[in-house]
C-alpha cells in the first residue's frame, strides 16, 4: 500500500517498535501456568507443591497437572529429595533470547537510520520467529508518498519479501521445507512465486548476490531490497529490508539502493562479530536479476 499523507518537510521519520497483533482472549490454563511460574520466580527459595498452589490461588490436583507439564517442558525443575521445585533452564533461555533480541535492535538502529538518511525510503529490521517473519523496528520513509506496510500479513509473507527471502536463502532446505509445509505459499498479488521450486531457485539467485530484489510480490505499486545479517557464529539471525514505491524505482535508484541495503547488513554483521570470510557473498559486489526476479 502507498500512503500518501499531507507533506511536511519538517517530519522527522519515526523509529517504530513493532509487536505482533495482540489477542484480547485469555485462556484460563495458560494463566494458570503462567502465575506459577511468577510464584517461582518471586520465591527466595525452592517450594513445596503445597505452597506453590496456595500463592498461585489454585487446588493441588490442578496445580500438580500444571506443574507436571512444565517440567515435562523444561519450564520447572524438580529437587527429588525435598520434593521440591524451581524455575527451569527453559526460563532462563527464553531470557537470554529476550536479551539477545534487545542487544540486536540497540547496535541495528544506527545502522537502520544511516540507512534511511541516504535512501529516504522506509527501512526495517525483520527477524525470522519460528515461521513468523517479524518486524522489530522500523524508521518510515522521509517522502511523502511512502510505503505502508501490513505487519499482520508480512508475518505470513517471508517467501514474497526482501527481507523474508534474505533470510530463507540461509535456511536449510528441511527448514524451508517445515516453514513452506506449515504456513504455505499464499499469493498475495499476482507476482507472488506459489511454486517451491521455483522459489527454492530464487533463493539461489539472493545467496550468490548477497540481497533480494521483491517487486510487487507482496504489496502491488511496492518493491523491496532485502540483505541477511549474521552474528559472531556465522550464522543468519535476521535481515535489513528497505522498500519504496515503484514509481521511484528505477534502475539506477534499485542499483543504488541494493548497495546502500548490502553494505548496511555486513556493517551490522561485522558490529555483531560476525566474520569477513563467512561474509563472502554479501561483500562481493552482486548482478541485478534477470526481470523475472525483479518483476516477480
Amino acid at each position: 500500500m502507498i500512503d500518501q499523507p499531507p507533506h511536511d518537510p519538517t517530519l522527522d521519520p519515526k523509529v517504530t517498535p513493532t509487536a505482533p497483533h495482540e489477542e484480547r482472549r485469555t485462556i484460563q490454563s495458560v494463566e494458570r501456568a503462567l502465575d506459577i511460574l511468577e510464584v517461582l520466580a518471586t520465591g527466595t527459595d525452592e517450594m513445596r507443591l503445597n505452597e506453590i498452589a496456595r500463592a498461585a490461588h489454585l487446588n493441588i490436583s490442578t496445580c500438580h497437572h500444571l506443574i507436571t507439564t512444565l517440567l515435562d517442558r523444561g519450564y520447572v525443575g524438580q529437587n527429588p529429595r525435598g520434593r521440591t521445585y524451581f524455575l527451569g533452564n527453559k526460563t532462563l533461555e527464553l531470557s537470554r533470547s529476550r536479551a539477545a533480541m534487545i542487544d540486536l535492535v540497540k547496535t541495528a538502529l544506527p545502522a537502520l537510520r544511516a540507512l534511511n538518511q541516504s535512501t529516504g525510503e522506509t527501512v526495517s529490521l525483520d527477524v525470522l520467529r519460528g515461521s513468523d517473519l517479524v518486524t522489530l523496528a522500523m524508521i518510515e520513509s522521509r517522502h511523502a508518498v511512502r510505503v505502508a506496510l501490513d505487519e499482520g500479513a508480512k508475518a505470513e509473507a517471508a517467501h514474497a519479501t526482501g527481507s523474508g527471502k534474505s533470510i530463507l536463502a540461509w535456511v536449510p532446505e528441511t527448514e524451508l521445507s517445515r516453514i513452506i509445509e506449515e504456513k504455505g505459499l499464499r499469493r498475495f498479488t499476482e507476482h507472488t512465486i506459489c511454486s517451491k521450486d521455483e522459489l527454492i531457485e530464487n533463493l539461489r539467485l539472493v545467496r550468490r548476490n548477497g540481497y533480494a530484489i521483491v517487486r510487487e510480490e507482496f504489496q502491488p505499486g511496492v518493491l523491496c531490497i532485502g540483505s541477511a545479517i549474521r552474528d559472531h557464529t556465522g550464522a543468519v539471525i535476521g535481515a535489513l529490508c528497505c522498500a519504496l514505491p515503484t514509481l521511484r524505482a528505477t534502475d539506477d535508484a534499485v542499483a543504488r539502493v541494493c548497495s546502500e541495503v548490502k553494505a548496511a547488513a555486513v556493517s551490522l554483521s561485522l558490529q555483531l562479530g560476525g566474520e569477513p570470510s563467512a561474509l563472502a557473498n554479501e561483500l562481493r559486489p552482486g548482478r541485478l536479476p534477470p526481470e523475472r526476479n525483479t518483476a516477480a
